[in-house]
């Protein structure tokens, strides 16, 4: 009998700066539909060092990321986290969580006030769930 070879493809979206990651020579895997790098070769104890004492990019493109405008954005988005966002300085961003009406953690959340508008970015796995 003969062995039969599957081959399983999955179309995976690509983040803006997937390239940049394979030119890295990042090892990339499949996370929330995206081909994303999971390691690179100097390794994540070198990432980590790096990170610490110079700087890191961090690419969110596969994340949700979100708009929110008009009056009182902050205040009514202040309804749906534990933190406060309407001292939120212009150009300042603000780590928080959205809950549930019991208090319960749905995700977490990164909030930035633009002056004229809020920018949310949220996790790519619950972005659908949660924009």
């Amino acid at each position: 009998m003969e062995s039969a070879t599957f081959t399983i493809t999955m179309d995976l979206k690509k983040t803006a700066l997937n390239d940049l990651h394979l030119e890295l020579g990042a090892r990339m895997v499949s996370f929330a539909g995206y081909q994303m790098p999971i390691s690179y070769p100097d390794g994540i104890l070198h990432e980590h060092r790096h990170c610490r004492s110079q700087a890191a990019l961090f690419d969110i493109s596969h994340m949700g990321q979100i708009r929110i405008s008009g009056t009182e954005t902050a205040s009514e988005l202040e309804r749906l986290t534990p933190s406060r966002l309407t001292n939120l300085k212009p150009g300042r961003q603000r780590y928080t969580l959205f809950t549930d009406n019991s208090g319960g953690i749905l995700d977490d959340l990164m909030v930035t006030n633009m002056t004229d508008h809020l920018f949310v970015v949220v996790n790519a796995a619950r972005k659908a769930h949660d924009e």
